[in-house]
């Protein structure tokens, strides 16, 4: 190999080693859920009650339970909304845009989390009910990456990206967030609207384009 030759393959393997990861990222899409303090969960299912779980997430130490309960606004309600946990420290609702207009809700876009200006919902369990203050998000897209994840696609803690959005009506979400923790497993996560609207295929992945 003469000298020429060895400078073009260096250059070729050290542009793929800075090129990003190409592999799909996997697609979790979240149904309405809620998060309780174990506070809550006591008023709702009973002192000392603890969580069943049903099945892991794809998020390490993440689960759904096999514990239910319904949340009811002005105009309806929903049976039947799973709990997930572990308990946390504060009491938290995910739902769709869709599922706000039905409740009679109206809640915010925001990251897990943050609940500034969170709108308010009355859960209803077994043992008693409880209205719950500033609870209610419409959860913000993002991806979840441990440090490994993000340094393979060249992102950090709070980039904002675009992906594609697989289906028969596929289309560009921007303004994804990135999440990294050293507890996270990679999965971008969207609700049941924006799944719908490409009707995106179970199992999907899903590109970073920018």
């Amino acid at each position: 190999m003469t000298n020429n030759q060895e400078f073009t393959v260096n250059k070729i393997l050290s542009m793929l080693q800075d090129k990003p990861a190409e592999t799909g990222i996997p697609l979790g899409v979240s149904n309405r859920h809620i998060h309780l303090t174990q506070e809550s969960m006591e008023i709702l299912f009973g002192k000392g009650y603890e969580l069943t779980k049903a099945k892991d997430l794809g998020q390490p130490g993440q689960y759904a339970a096999k514990e239910t309960v319904c949340i009811a606004g002005k105009k309806g309600c929903f049976p039947n909304v799973r709990v997930l946990g572990p308990v946390r420290k504060q009491n938290q609702v995910e739902i769709s845009r869709t599922d706000a207009f039905a409740l009679g809700v109206n809640p915010p876009v925001r990251l897990s989390g943050d609940l500034s200006d969170a709108a308010d919902i009355c859960v209803i369990g077994p043992k008693g009910m409880m209205v719950m203050k500033e609870s209610v998000i419409v959860a913000k897209p993002h991806i979840h990456m441990s440090p490994a994840d993000a340094q393979n696609y060249h992102v950090n803690d709070g980039d904002t990206v675009s992906v594609e959005i697989p289906g028969e009506k596929s289309y560009t979400m921007h303004g994804v967030v990135i999440r990294v923790t050293g507890q996270s497993a990679l999965e971008f996560h969207i609700d049941t609207d924006e799944s719908n609207a490409a009707g995106t295929p179970s199992g999907a992945t899903v590109q970073l384009i920018n």
